[in-house]
């Protein structure tokens, strides 16, 4: 017979486990990793109503995407254009990035595996004789040492011709040259300690399911258990 438990332990522990593998694939997919260092407008970027020119933009570099700022002569004005810039795997801009996105994809898809069997821990708590929640714990920490692989080495390609073209001569290994983090960058690290805390959390998560408690309302004959 399936009992449903919720406690407020795995229920915290089920919210963070889906929370991180969607902040870490958002991170991935994102383009702002790299801030560029600003480009200035041309003569043609005009505001027609005040007759100044525009103010300069910072075009932003991902893993294998970019944004830039493109003209549309006959509108006057210019629109953010978002996409990869490189049509397969072989053409992302380093191979340092190329490891960062194996590691990444590798970790992301742990963590999605993770939360999508995180939902159904309401009614499943074991498989094969093993807590489920350990088992998600231990896979989570799997999935947060790809992370750190993935962002240790992703430093490594800011010299590539790519990121050099959009920060500067200066760019190097570990060195940003005119370039500044984005948001996704910062994403990313977060949400790789917030994997680590995940796989320590799931301990907590398995001693709420299986507590003296769960075990008393189990014995009492109820299928719907709720405890805090």
């Amino acid at each position: 017979m399936c009992h449903v438990i919720v406690t407020c332990r795995s229920m915290l522990w089920t919210l963070l486990s889906i929370v991180v593998a969607f902040a870490e694939l958002i991170a991935f997919m994102s383009a702002d990793w790299l801030i560029g260092k600003a480009k200035p407008s041309s003569s043609e970027d005009v505001d027609n109503r005040t007759g100044g020119s525009q103010e300069p933009y910072h075009p932003t570099l991902g893993i294998y995407g970019r944004c830039t700022r493109v003209s549309h002569m006959q509108l006057s004005r210019r629109d953010t254009l978002c996409g990869p810039y490189a049509e397969n795997f072989n053409e992302i801009a380093s191979g340092f990035w190329q490891a960062t996105a194996i590691f990444l994809a590798m970790g992301i898809t742990i963590l999605c595996a993770v939360a999508l069997v995180s939902v159904f821990t309401m009614c499943v708590q074991s498989i094969m004789k093993k807590s489920i929640f350990n088992v998600c714990g231990l896979l989570q920490g799997i999935a947060g040492l790809f992370l750190i692989l993935g962002l240790i080495l992703y430093p490594a390609g800011w010299g590539c011709q790519k990121a050099v073209s959009y920060c500067g001569p200066y760019a190097s290994a570990y060195k940003l040259g005119d370039c500044s983090l984005g948001w996704a960058f910062y994403t990313a690290i977060g949400g790789t300690v917030l994997t680590f805390i995940c796989a320590v959390f799931s301990a907590q998560a398995e001693i709420a399911t299986s507590s003296d408690k769960v075990q008393e309302e189990i014995e009492e004959g109820k299928n719907l258990i709720c405890l805090l």
